[in-house]
């Protein structure tokens, strides 16, 4: 993201709060008017406001979560006819007497009778008095004597003060050469926090240059922040010039926060590349940032959280110090290392497994090497807990302590000196290295869940070889097909990067809230293990001939059932990767998402919902796991009957549906096929690998068949449609041929796939619904929907279209090979959380199709 380019002459310290308060999640800026936006003359009534100020507030008006509030000593429609503000713009006069249009209160008959007391007797007491101007409001008078002798001034204001300004149920405020009486006890303090309270401002921003703004200084706390404008004493803790400053302050205000709410600079999704050692993941973008990690667990708070709110939430980055766009960047062959390429300098980044395979998940080592005759800079700031918890960080030895945080976090650096500063908040690292000096290799080592700066038994080199090994040793073992060969590789890989070897559970995704829909709200966080995803992505490495992680998963899915207490009907769709129930899903407020797509969702509320096609995929993978071993294990037998249990009890039930949508239920179509596929692979595990068999399996299978043939249809349409007797179309209603549910040769098969071709594809998007789902904003094609259209086209014998829309798939890849969840054809770019675990394994199956 771009640093705002501020005013030479501001104060660093001024500089610094401004920054910090850019970024807060509902900011509300007010300002006063006369000496503030508008420079103080001689006629009140040509008191314009600079053209930059007005342009800096209209910009700062019309952003997201940002409210912009003017409040002056003036009468409101006074206030509104000379500045001439947008709507937008809230208007408080009269030291928050009247807002906007109207009084806040009205008067009562007592306070109009006090009102007019108190006009008769200014004007008695400066009836003659030269230079003396009065300003009627609603609920006072205000007396102006900036253009009067200053004798003359003295003599009414002491005659005010000892007469109407004394009078009990009168509020008299004095400001610069003006005094004002009201019947109503309001200033500007009140009216802040009327503001505050009304528009919902998590902090505030006021500037003021008057003794009746030391009221509004005065109501400031926490995070809000006060700007004195010009001389005299005052509450405020930063103070600026003249008028021209507060443009400036505005203007470069407007800078900062559009940068964080819009992330202006964000990376393409699909361009970030993920390291991992079978329990820990991270991003790194194409120039070699750290924007993603969490700990101690993929599903715990980002330690580095830059991916969704920019630097400030949290990066690791390495670059040279002469700057320019890497040469490229690429995975080490058959591996999860990354390496990003500069003349004179390469980064390779890897998580160390030495602490995986020694039994200690809790701790994590993420390894970035420099290499070259070049000189690079270093920037550390990591930020725990998606940026919420204010850290330190203290140079020791060789390396660095952070400081603030319930978990031990080192960064060794033997030799490199680091330079710490602080934002007020949290400190940041930096380091410049010449990589001539050291020999031509510097490692840096963060090691997480340690306070441990000492030096590892093993070389570096050596601990990355091994690293390494494990992943080229699992992937010669896979039958890779012909097509694609590298780019299945590493999609096979990215699968069993998702898999979380300490408990089983294999994650959907290893982000949360990437949007679906840029700039919207459709961000959801996927670190979790769903049923159907989990078994899904075990299912296509079981195809390229791996079982270990499927036999993982499904025991996995064993001790969850084990805690349904014998009522597998009663699983939720989704659970934590270490099989618990997921807490309430929230939102982190502070970030303000990737690319401005808020909120940032943690948790997900999913898991509450009623979704009966999970038992399908459990049951195709259990039987594609006993065919592949050739026998059946006791537990596996277990999972698939309590699956097959499941099915007979709550089939005829109406769901939630595989996309989770936010609705109420509905019989969906494929949630039926699914319970139909989970009594159709139990039958075929009792033939194949003597599973006990119920005998009302048969008469449910061909219950379930005939009910959704027969519902599912509309005849209309010429299509299965995505509900019984609802016209919306899903791909997912595709499975009803995939499956052998219904014959792929059957022309209502045939029907099915050109409707979802002509209703769902948009070149090579294919979308899973165009249905209202109650939900703002369009989403892009998924690419699991497009792998299943293209299954259908061979499913009907249209190769060639096949291999079009492969084709088309294989460019949605990033540069490294890795595929996010959905793709918007008009930008040519991907959305959603990355990598994405449906649409690797979609890929995968589809390559083996095609090279059959």
């Amino acid at each position: 993201m771009t640093e705002p380019i501020m005013s030479p002459s501001m104060d660093p310290e001024l500089r610094a709060c401004l920054a910090n308060l850019a970024r807060t999640p509902q900011l509300l800026i007010a300002c006063d008017y006369d000496g503030t936006l508008a420079p103080i003359v001689t006629d009140p009534a040509k008191a314009a406001p600079l053209p930059e100020t007005v342009a800096a507030l209209r910009a700062l008006a019309t952003l997201p979560q940002t409210k912009v509030a003017v409040i002056s000593g003036r009468a409101l429609r006074d206030l509104a006819a000379l500045s001439r503000l947008p709507s937008e713009i809230h208007l408080v006069g009269s030291h928050g007497s009247e807002f906007d249009v109207s009084f806040t209160h009205a008067l009562t008959p007592e306070q109009v009778t006090l009102r007019d007391k108190i006009y008769a007797a200014v004007a008695d007491l400066v009836r003659d008095k030269e230079g003396v101007r009065l300003e009627p409001k609603p609920a006072g008078i205000a007396v102006h004597t900036r253009t009067a002798p200053r004798d003359v001034a003295a003599e009414v204001l002491a005659a005010i003060q000892a007469g109407p300004g004394s009078w009990d149920d009168v509020q008299s405020t004095e400001g610069k050469e003006v005094v004002d009486l009201s019947v109503m006890t309001t200033h500007k303090g009140t009216a802040l926090d009327a503001l505050r309270s009304q528009l919902g401002a998590s902090a505030v921003l006021f500037i003021g240059d008057d003794v009746t703004d030391e009221n509004a200084f005065a109501h400031l706390h926490g995070p809000d922040m006060g700007i004195r404008v010009g001389e005299g004493e005052t509450l405020a803790r930063h103070r600026v010039d003249d008028t021209e400053d507060v443009a400036h302050v505005l203007a470069d205000l407007l800078q900062i926060r559009r940068g964080w709410l819009y992330g202006e600079q964000s990376v393409l999704i699909e361009r970030h590349s993920m390291l991992a050692d079978g329990a820990a993941n991270a991003l790194v973008t194409p120039d070699a940032r750290i924007t993603w990690m969490c700990h101690p667990k993929p599903d715990s708070g980002a330690l580095f959280a830059d991916l969704l709110g920019g630097t400030t939430a949290g990066h690791f980055t390495v670059e040279p110090v002469g700057g320019g766009l890497p040469l490229g960047q690429r995975y080490r062959h058959e591996t999860m290392s990354v390496e990003t390429r500069w003349s004179g300098l390469t980064v390779t980044d890897w998580l160390d497994r030495t602490h995986l395979e020694a039994g200690d998940a809790h701790s994590t080592t993420l390894v970035r090497e420099l290499s070259g005759n070049g000189t690079a800079r270093v920037t550390f700031a990591p930020r725990p807990e998606f940026g919420s918890l204010p850290v330190r960080l203290q140079p020791l030895g060789d390396g660095l302590l952070m400081l603030g945080y319930n978990e031990p976090l080192v960064l060794r650096a033997p030799g490199v000196e680091w330079e710490v500063t602080s934002d007020g908040q949290n400190d940041t690292a930096t380091a410049t290295v010449d990589l001539t000096a050291f020999g031509g290799h510097v490692a840096l080592e963060m090691r997480c869940g340690s306070n441990d700066l000492s030096d590892s038994a093993l070389p570096v080199g050596e601990r990355r070889e091994g690293s390494e090994a494990h992943w080229r040793d699992w992937a010669a073992k896979l039958n890779l097909p012909r097509l694609k060969r590298d780019m299945v590789m590493r999609s096979a890989l990215a699968l069993r990067a998702l898999c979380y070897e300490p408990t089983g559970a294999i994650l959907a995704a290893a982000t949360t809230s990437l949007p679906e829909d840029l700039g919207g709200v459709r961000n959801w966080d996927y670190r979790y293990c769903w049923f159907r995803d989990g078994a899904m992505s075990a299912r296509a490495l079981v195809e390229l001939g791996s079982l270990p992680e499927a036999e993982r998963f499904l025991k996995w899915c064993a001790g969850v059932l084990e805690s349904t207490g014998g009522h597998p009907e009663w699983l939720s769709p989704l659970y934590t990767i270490d099989g618990g129930s997921l807490p309430p899903e929230g939102i982190i407020d502070t970030l303000p998402g990737y690319a401005g797509s808020r909120p940032v969702r943690v948790n997900n509320n999913a898991n509450k919902q009623v979704q009966l096609d999970v038992f399908g995929p459990v049951a195709d993978l259990v039987a594609a796991v006993a065919d592949l071993r050739g026998r059946l294990t006791d537990f596996e037998a277990e999972v698939i009957l309590a699956m097959a249990d499941a099915v007979e009890r709550r089939w005829h039930e109406p769901d939630h549906g595989i996309w989770e949508a936010p609705q109420p239920p509905r019989h969906h179509v494929y949630s039926k096929v699914m319970c139909w596929f989970t009594i159709d692979k139990a039958i075929q595990l009792a033939d194949r690998h003597g599973l006990p068999r119920k005998e009302s399996w048969a008469g449910l299978r061909a219950a379930i068949a005939e009910n959704v043939l027969e519902h599912g249809w509309d005849e209309n349409l010429r299509t299965y449609t995505a509900a019984y007797g609802e016209p919306d179309l899903d791909a997912a209603t595709l499975w009803i041929g995939l499956t052998g549910l219904l014959d792929p040769a059957d022309q209502r098969f045939i029907d099915t796939v050109e409707a979802t071709e002509a209703a769902l594809r948009s070149g090579s998007a294919v979308y899973r619904y165009k249905r209202d789902d109650g939900l703002p904003g369009v989403e892009g094609g998924f690419l699991i929907c497009a792998a299943w259209l293209i299954e259908s086209y061979l499913k009907i014998g249209r190769r060639a279209d096949a291999e079009e829309l492969f084709t088309q798939l294989i460019d949605q890849a990033g540069p490294t090979g890795l595929f996010p969840e959905q793709w918007d054809p008009l930008a040519e770019r991907g959305l959603g959380n990355h990598p994405q675990a449906y649409s690797h394994l979609g890929f995968v199956h589809c390559a083996l199709l095609l090279d059959a």
